[in-house]
């Protein structure tokens, strides 16, 4: 139940939805006839969506998650294990066309890849089942053994965990799979943004990975400012920034991490 409340929650608290929301709240009050209030809901949805489209706000808040947890110096030997968590896959366009396809945040797996390659003695740990509504797909940790597969890596050193549709569920399933397995050294590989809460999240059950984060989507060092240059991809990168640090706030509140911005 709460996983589909996060979901209907995000639909409406995303920028965009609340420029719209507060159009329609426009329409609304005008027709009531009240004027100050009709108002207010103009220059909201005019300001929430300025500042989305037009200002690097959301890229700086973003950053800011991306800068926070370094990666961690590689054990000796190399790692026990690299555990990847999910969110790479479209598994609604594998599920019609075939094929592996992925999202923007591919570089999930393709950082696996390397790392894979790199150190063949280590396990590989996905966690990721199908977080679609519908729960109609593959999940991310049933796609990955054809990924893997496909790039020679023996099906013996995967352990898939496809239960899980978020992040506190990542968590808890591969503590399980961790323990049954024996694994320990184990890298943590996920986008830099997320890399906070899902750190904070194995500190608080006692797991100490090592994080290993990856797909960057700024240049670390963006400032505050206008930028007229590319509103779509600055709705997109302040939707992001805005959802993660949303969820780093619930996760706190819930007491599920230890504190607001883990390290």
């Amino acid at each position: 139940m709460s996983y589909l409340a996060s979901k209907i929650f995000w639909l409406t608290a995303q920028p965009l939805s609340l420029a719209f929301l507060a159009i329609l709240g426009a329409l609304v009050f005008g027709w009531f006839g009240f004027r100050r209030l009709r108002t207010l809901c103009v220059l909201s949805s005019a300001a929430i969506l300025f500042v989305t489209l037009y200002t690097s706000t959301g890229t700086v808040m973003l950053q800011a998650l991306e800068n926070h947890v370094p990666r961690a110096t590689m054990p000796s030997g190399g790692p026990g294990c690299i555990i990847v968590l999910g969110g790479s896959f479209e598994a609604e366009v594998i599920a019609s066309r075939g094929g592996i396809e992925m999202n923007q945040a591919g570089d999930r797996f393709v950082e696996a890849l390397r790392l894979v390659q790199a150190y063949p003695n280590a396990r590989i740990l996905v966690s990721g089942g199908d977080g679609s509504f519908s729960g109609r797909y593959a999940g991310d940790a049933a796609v990955a053994a054809e990924f893997f597969a496909t790039f020679g890596v023996a099906a013996e050193r995967l352990i898939q965990e496809t239960a899980s549709r978020t992040t506190f569920e990542n968590v808890e399933n591969t503590k399980t799979l961790i323990a049954e397995n024996g694994l320990d050294n184990c890298l943590l590989v996920t986008s830099a943004f997320h890399m906070p809460r899902a750190i904070g999240l194995f500190r608080k059950v006692g797991l100490d990975v090592l994080p290993w984060p990856t797909d960057y989507r700024t240049s670390g060092v963006a400032q505050l400012a206008l930028d007229f240059t590319q509103p779509s991809a600055n709705a997109q990168l302040t939707t992001t920034a805005l959802r993660e640090w949303t969820g780093l706030l619930a996760y706190y509140l819930a007491g599920r991490t230890q504190s607001l911005l883990p390290e």
